[in-house]
């Protein structure tokens, strides 16, 4: 018979391990890094982030390496463009030497053979060549933080090739001088963008007072409208708070509350363009002479109700992703407005209908539309987007100099090898070191309907 002491209890097995849990990852998470070879596969650009952040003060430099086949490139150089341009017309009108955008910034510099420079590497830099080898050479690139944020406008439907609005290209060619147009076959063009999140200061709240008085009637009507804050994300509901005191002889019959975005078109001449994002209508809310209303409007700005209307402007998009509504543009310096390219401003219009022929009261607050800021800058692997994936077929091991892999490892495996070049990632199982753990993805391409745009 079996009996158990008081206060015991049988021993429960212990649980087995999760396969699907792996060990090593839950320890680390590993480092995303782009990248993206010319058509010969003779220059590769890597790079650590795709979007790099306006500080106001600064702006995240733009800095990598490219790795080169020092026998290909011989005695040419290689050089590193950034180019930030201001698209506003398509890039199959361009003839005749005539083309349709302004370069709003350029900078470039000599990436191969490297110059003398003071400047130490980066950590993300002293982890890629020490992990790609000796031919991988370090670039860095300041862009000033009067430059424009990534913007594109919407197409029309049935509209090809890139579309309008600014947009950053970062560069890497092999040329005997900068001059030197580049050949696809050993260039390599990668599409970045610069954005802004979220200031952690708040402004005051919006908030506006307008009356309308007719001739010969000594009252009038007075609209009070407010919003609950000045900064908004994206994807968040406004609550617009509205008061209306009717001391005159007329009624309004109708209450519009709207979302309007202001584009200024900073080319050589400034032009604005206004287009209603949201819109929300009550009729039911008749204010007679002599009364008075109060009411809360609730009302949401967002891209997927607006894909129908051409030149919104849209934050800045990288390969098929899907991006939203173009937040709102922080001006640091008034004097760089023109070197802008898009100012992007929002504004909540509230308008009252008056009857008989009393006309419209109207009423507009300001307010910002922007991305909160992320907790963590740092990509990792966990934060990747459903989106972006890991080439398995680039998952290889990595062997020192003269190690042939493995005993069973064949002349035809150390041939192909050698064709690959330099093995670049490795697997879950090899560990060389804490600063060892870098992913590479692939830069995907934006494919357009009727074209295809390198990104």
């Amino acid at each position: 018979m079996n009996t158990h002491l008081q206060g015991s209890s049988p021993r429960s097995p212990a649980p087995s391990p999760d396969p699907d849990v792996d060990e090593g990852s839950s320890k680390k998470q590993a480092t995303r890094v782009f990248k993206k070879s010319s058509s010969n596969g003779k220059i590769t650009v890597y790079l650590g982030k795709r979007d790099f952040v306006d500080h106001i003060t600064h702006v995240d430099p733009i800095d990598g390496v490219v790795l080169i086949d020092p026998d290909y490139v011989k005695d040419r150089k290689v050089f590193g463009h950034v180019l930030a341009a201001f698209r506003y017309g398509r890039e199959d009108l361009d003839v005749l030497g005539l083309t349709f955008r302004k370069d709003l910034y350029l900078a470039s510099e000599q990436i191969y053979p490297p110059l003398e420079t003071d400047r130490p590497l980066t950590r993300l830099q002293e982890r890629l060549i020490r992990k790609l080898g000796s031919n991988a050479y370090p670039f860095y690139f300041e862009v000033p933080p009067h430059c424009p944020a990534s913007v594109s406008l919407q197409p029309a439907p049935g509209d090809t090739g890139k579309p309008c609005g600014v947009d950053y290209e970062l560069k890497a060619f092999v040329g005997e001088s900068q001059e030197d147009k580049p050949h696809k076959r050993n260039s390599v063009r990668l599409a970045i963008r610069k954005i802004m999140y979220a200031p952690s200061k708040l402004g005051e709240q919006p908030s506006i007072e307008v009356s309308k008085e007719y001739i010969l009637k000594p009252n009038k009507i007075h609209l009070e409208a407010s919003l609950d804050k000045e900064l908004y994300h994206h994807g968040e509901s406004l609550s617009v708070n509205v008061h209306i005191a009717n001391n005159s002889s007329k009624t309004v019959k109708k209450i519009k509350v709207s979302v309007r975005q202001f584009a200024d078109i900073c080319l050589f001449s400034t032009a604005q363009y206004k287009c209603t994002v949201a819109e929300v209508e009550s009729e039911d809310c008749t204010v007679a002479p002599g009364f008075t209303l109060s009411k809360v409007f609730t009302i949401k700005p967002l891209l997927k109700h607006n894909k129908h209307k051409r030149g919104l402007a849209l934050d800045g998009q990288l390969k098929h992703e899907d991006t939203n509504l173009a937040s709102s543009t922080i001006i640091a310096d008034p004097s760089q407005r023109e070197n802008l390219g898009i100012i992007v401003q929002y504004k909540v219009k509230v308008k009252l209908c008056i009857t008989p022929l009393g006309g419209d009261l109207v009423a507009e607050l300001p307010f910002i539309l922007m991305h909160p800021k992320p907790d963590d800058d740092e990509p990792v692997i966990g934060d990747r987007s459903p989106g972006r994936t890991v080439n398995s077929a680039d998952r290889k091991h990595s062997y020192p100099a003269g190690h042939d892999g493995g005993s069973n490892s064949n002349n035809g495996d150390a041939n192909a090898a050698k064709e690959d070049g330099p093995n670049l990632i490795q697997l879950d199982g090899d560990d060389n070191g804490p600063d060892d753990d870098i992913i590479f993805e692939d830069f995907a391409r934006l494919r357009l309907k009727g074209a295809e745009t390198e990104a």
